[in-house]
């Protein structure tokens, strides 16, 4: 009876641990979470020290929580940490293998160093989780590597894909700038105004779209149009580096 009294004790014992374990781990969770959130909101207003800090304290309570090492790869990114935002970025997808938005990011880091390859490798994979939600974001980055890679024929069809897996993607008139770049470098100028024609029908306070434009124009010595486009740049952004080009092709074309 003893026994039978004991063995009955033990097990009640375990499964209060087990209840215990349970509770004490879902409560770390729903901190993590907590802290996460917060954590997202200042990388949505750009106070990345802050978002660091909540996304800290987030890690120690969920150490294996992929979304936290992507969180913490975008502050670090939003800081200028890169070779940390590289890591843990790759420790988002050691994680999750198939975290789509991770291996995109990761991409367009690589794409900023000029790593053309190594930027087309995480696009691929980020694209081959078919449960993808945008996948003309990876599309979309991964034709401007190809195009500074040299291979516009290749940075055409990734634009063109894009548009056909997601034909409402908010991209869409950033594509279409694109493509018409490409189609300024290879020569088609007639092809290119089309381009840049539909980014604006789109977005209208495209300035880089007006810029290309303007270009355009002067190939095709319409200097009315050009000068009208230029103007525009320099009206929207006159500090930017867009808006110091236009300025000089301004006095380019009007001397």
């Amino acid at each position: 009876m003893k026994r039978t009294n004991l063995i009955v004790v033990t097990i009640i014992f375990f499964i209060l641990c087990g209840i215990m374990g349970c509770a004490t781990n879902r409560w770390k969770e729903e901190r993590a979470s907590a802290h996460l959130n917060i954590g997202i909101a200042y990388i949505e207003s750009k106070q990345h020290t802050l978002a660091l800090k909540e996304l800290f304290e987030a890690e120690k309570l969920s150490p294996n929580n992929p979304r936290i090492h992507y969180y913490l790869g975008i502050s670090y990114h939003g800081k200028g940490f890169v070779e940390k935002a590289i890591a843990e970025f790759k420790k988002a997808v050691e994680l999750k293998p198939d975290y789509s938005e991770a291996c995109n990011y990761l991409g367009t880091i690589y794409l900023s160093m000029g790593l053309w390859d190594k930027a087309i490798g995480e696009f691929n994979k980020a694209l081959s989780n078919i449960l993808y939600v945008t996948p003309a974001a990876a599309l979309y980055n991964m034709g401007w590597a190809y195009y500074k890679k040299g291979d516009y024929q290749t940075a055409l069809t990734k634009y063109n894909e894009a548009v056909t897996k997601e034909p409402n993607t908010i991209l869409l008139p950033l594509i279409e700038k694109n493509m018409g770049i490409v189609c300024f470098d290879q020569g088609d100028i007639a092809k290119a105004i089309g381009h840049f024609k539909r980014s604006l029908e789109i977005a209208p306070s495209l300035a880089e779209s007006h810029y290309w434009l303007g270009r355009c124009y002067v190939k095709q010595k319409n200097i009315k149009g050009a000068t009208e486009e230029f103007r525009i740049v320099v009206k929207m952004i006159p500090e930017s580096g867009f808006g110091r080009k236009a300025k000089e092709s301004l006095k380019a074309v009007e001397y």
